[in-house]
């Protein structure tokens, strides 16, 4: 009866210290995960910014260009009238 009762203890205590082992491993894994998550979240927000940037020119390169035109044909209308 008293090997039964040494094994029980013996399996409950191996079994709590299992049950506390994974508890902690998780935990540090959620918080690796939620560090991992908020860096992600900072590098897309970067790289947002950089393509709102990037647009920007995108829709003002093509007016320039027409103000060159014109200034160009505005220098050829000059030259041709000397």
């Amino acid at each position: 009866m008293e090997s039964i009762i040494s094994a029980l203890v013996a399996g409950g205590l191996a079994l709590i210290g299992t049950v506390l082992t994974v508890s902690s491993g998780q935990k540090k894994t959620e918080q690796k995960l939620q560090t991992a998550q908020a860096v992600t979240d900072c590098k897309i927000d970067e790289l947002t910014r950089e393509v709102r940037l990037h647009n920007n020119f995108a829709q003002r390169v093509p007016v320039i260009e027409e103000q060159v035109k014109v200034i160009n044909h505005r220098i050829a209308d000059l030259e041709g009238g000397k």
